[in-house]
């Protein structure tokens, strides 16, 4: 990055920061070893997860993110233009590589510690951002199409690499492995954690994997 291009970010980090502009009021994050690419994406989306845990979904402000990742709001919007694609990205880095879900050797086991995971994850700052996410999005049919869109690739990206194991490992056929029947997990957990008010406890993901996903995977297909 050039001398210019810093010098022209750091005037645009002042216009949209007052305080940074007259030199008082928040830290002055340019003080701090200046950080790039990933590691700064990294230390925003840690921030808002803190924030989130802190004060909720409806709590959650750019300029607080911006102070608490030491950086200036104009990286922060740079990159998320609004705090719902800020705050669905936040889950997502807390969720970790959706394409490498727990192996445990079987469709049951891998299911099982899957949904459990995102049970803890809900039961946490990603909880507090999808209740407040939704409040948000029902106002707005474009917005609830977006969080729809945004909010199932994680869960479905993992149940679809558990699912390619299973039949790698003879435990499902292929023709098993329908979109439908991907959703299926994440939906009920959803559902449950939505109308209940709280993540579903371990009795009621075990029923959810014998009852419902794993004959569904073992079912032939019409």
């Amino acid at each position: 990055m050039t001398a210019g291009t810093n010098d022209l970010e750091a005037r645009a980090e002042r216009a949209l920061d007052p305080a940074a502009a007259s030199g008082r009021g928040a830290p002055d994050h340019r003080a701090q070893p200046r950080r790039r690419g990933s590691a700064l994406e990294t230390a925003i989306l840690d921030a808002a997860l803190e924030e989130l845990a802190e004060h909720g979904y409806a709590g959650l402000t750019m300029e607080r993110v911006a102070e608490r990742a030491r950086t200036g709001k104009a990286s922060v919007y740079r990159r998320w233009p609004s705090r719902m694609e800020l705050a669905l990205d936040a889950v997502r880095h807390s969720m970790g590589d959706p394409a490498s879900p727990r192996d445990t050797s079987t469709l049951r086991g891998d299911v099982l510690a899957h949904l459990r995971q995102h049970a803890r994850l809900l039961d946490g700052a990603a909880g507090e951002a999808l209740r407040g996410l939704l409040s948000d999005a029902l106002r707005d049919r474009h917005r609830m199409r977006e969080l729809r869109q945004r909010s199932q690739g994680t869960g479905l990206r993992a149940m679809t690499e558990i699912a390619r194991r299973a039949v790698e490992r003879g435990e499902i056929d292929a023709a098993a492995v329908t979109p439908a029947r991907l959703e299926v997990a994440h939906s009920l957990l959803r559902q449950r954690f939505l109308f209940d008010g709280a993540p579903p406890d371990d009795v009621a993901i075990v029923r959810i994997v014998d009852e419902v996903v794993v004959p569904l995977f073992s079912a032939r297909v019409p």
